[in-house]
């Protein structure tokens, strides 16, 4: 089944972003920062400048809270899946502490900051599980609970009895006093905040380039920004510089929302151990299911109809309400990148690989970005630098960038599936011989034809189709279009060129 998501934003919280609430940036302005990018990392750290007495402006290419954070689980949580053993045996325990101590201040950041400003974001406390279905994943968890408490969190081992799930649970790690939150209603009630008093916060004004400089200038296709510094805070970085895009998986995960014809949804914020994932959580008397992460570019079956099916074997479910999809990127080892954009720079700042974990990462990055570019000392700015070395994980980075050379090529050396537009069948997608090369074609429901250049214009690669999403994703770098070729996500800036095969 073929659902239009991402461009139809079917997403459970993106209902409360409001049309035409900020600006267009038009013309010129000028700040003391420029903060490229509407989410959580990108609002929070300009709220956190402003109040350090910064002047800021934030431009966001859509609407604020339209991006990865407003299509997630809604979980800000400390306790992350896998994390702190995987951490442990790549970085040892001192790094595993370093995150958990960052992500634990970011939990109690949001919480703090729906208090004081009187957000109405549904904030709820609850204990956060990662869970085994059975006994063969007994020692994964086993090692996340052990990793977990030489990090210095409070987790205590059950067997899930207070998750309220209808399944037998092998056993789980639990820690108790974490966050469900609505986050768009929270990153949107930030931006709330931000403007005003001299700091503006900007929508649908998709940052073009950047002008290095002192100042420095931020291009929109109708304004600029100039600034003397800038943060980089659109989830997957846009600017080729810093070697982020070699050292960077994107990775695609699913989600719908279901009400129950009986029972309950989960009283926890759970995530199983084994492979595949399953995420649980609620919102109100809806059941929410993530999971289903592939690669950004490769085909990812029937998501939508496996996590339906998941949810069916096990509660009693009356009607799939919304279904949605996000993309994270992962670094090659396994930590958050947060820190200068380039080597030394005092002027340009970024955060990425958030690893599906948005909501507290980004706001731990939004605490250490505000530091560096106030000046003052933060004890995880070497921690997660850009820039460290990671000499353990040297092997993932050849095997990422191994990967984007054999979809660079390879993709290039295939034919075209079809000679013609008229052999692309309706609600499909297909590659149409276009003369001497190929165009990306699909067939909408009316039977209108949609055909568009397969070139990424981020740096060349061919995109694929993603018939869960009809989405052409770019398999090298995580970009995505829609099928009149517009940019859903970024790193590209430029949307696919339209074509017309015969």
């Amino acid at each position: 089944m073929t659902e239009a998501t991402t461009t139809a934003r079917h997403s459970l919280w993106s209902e409360a972003i409001p049309h035409g609430r900020f600006p267009v940036l038009n013309g010129e302005t000028a700040v003391d920062v420029a903060v490229v990018g509407g989410g959580i990392a990108g609002i929070t750290t300009a709220l956190l400048l402003k109040r350090a007495g910064l002047r800021v402006v934030v431009v966001e290419a859509d609407r604020v809270g339209s991006g990865v954070s407003g299509n997630n689980t809604a979980k800000v949580t400390a306790l992350q899946s896998t994390v702190y053993s995987t951490i442990e045996r790549k970085h040892g325990a001192e790094a595993a502490a370093d995150y958990a101590n960052g992500n634990t201040a970011a939990v109690e950041r949001v919480a703090s900051l729906v208090s004081e400003l009187g957000l109405d974001c549904d904030l709820r406390r609850l204990p956060a599980y990662t869970f085994a279905f059975d006994e063969q994943d007994l020692p994964t968890i086993e090692d996340e609970a052990k990793a977990a408490v030489k990090a210095g969190l409070p987790v205590s081992r059950d067997r899930g009895e207070l998750m309220g799930v209808p399944f037998p649970v092998a056993g789980a790690v639990r820690l108790d006093d974490q966050l469900a939150i609505h986050p768009v209603k929270y990153v949107r009630g930030l931006a709330e905040v931000v403007d005003g008093d001299g700091s503006r916060v900007y929508e649908a004004s998709r940052v073009l380039r950047i002008e290095d400089g002192t100042p420095t200038r931020v291009h929109t296709d109708r304004g600029t920004v100039v600034a003397e510094r800038v943060v980089i805070a659109t989830h997957y970085p846009i600017l080729d510089r810093g070697l982020y895009f070699a050292r960077l998986e994107p990775m695609r995960s699913y989600c719908v929302a279901v009400r129950l014809a009986s029972g309950t949804p989960p009283t926890g914020l759970a995530i199983s151990a084994g492979s595949p994932t399953w995420s649980l959580a609620r919102s109100g008397d809806l059941l929410i299911v993530a999971g289903q992460g592939h690669p950004t570019g490769e085909s990812p079956g029937e998501p939508y109809d496996e996590l339906t099916k998941f949810a069916a074997e096990h509660w009693d479910v009356a009607e799939v309400t919304h279904r949605w999809s996000a993309q994270d990127p992962t670094s090659y080892d396994n930590l958050p990148m947060i820190g200068p954009y380039t080597p030394g720079s005092s002027t340009l700042y970024g955060a990425t690989g958030f690893m599906k974990w948005g909501l507290s990462n980004g706001t731990m990055a939004a605490e250490l970005l505000t530091d560096l570019v106030v000046g003052r000392e933060n004890p995880l700015a070497d921690r997660f630098s850009p820039h460290r070395l990671s000499l353990g994980s040297a092997p993932k980075l050849a095997k990422l960038n191994a990967k984007v050379a054999v979809d660079l090529v390879g993709d290039r050396l295939k034919s075209a599936e079809v000679d013609s537009v008229a052999d692309v069948p309706v609600g499909e997608a297909r590659v149409v011989r276009d003369g001497s090369g190929k165009a990306g074609v699909y067939r909408d429901e009316t039977g209108g034809v949609h055909g568009v250049s397969l070139r990424c214009t981020h740096l060349g690669c061919l995109v694929r189709f993603n018939s869960a999403e009809r989405s052409w994703d770019c398999p090298c770098h995580g970009s995505r279009f829609d099928v009149d070729g517009a940019v859903l996500e970024g790193p590209a800036t430029k949307p696919l060129p339209r074509r017309d095969p015969a």
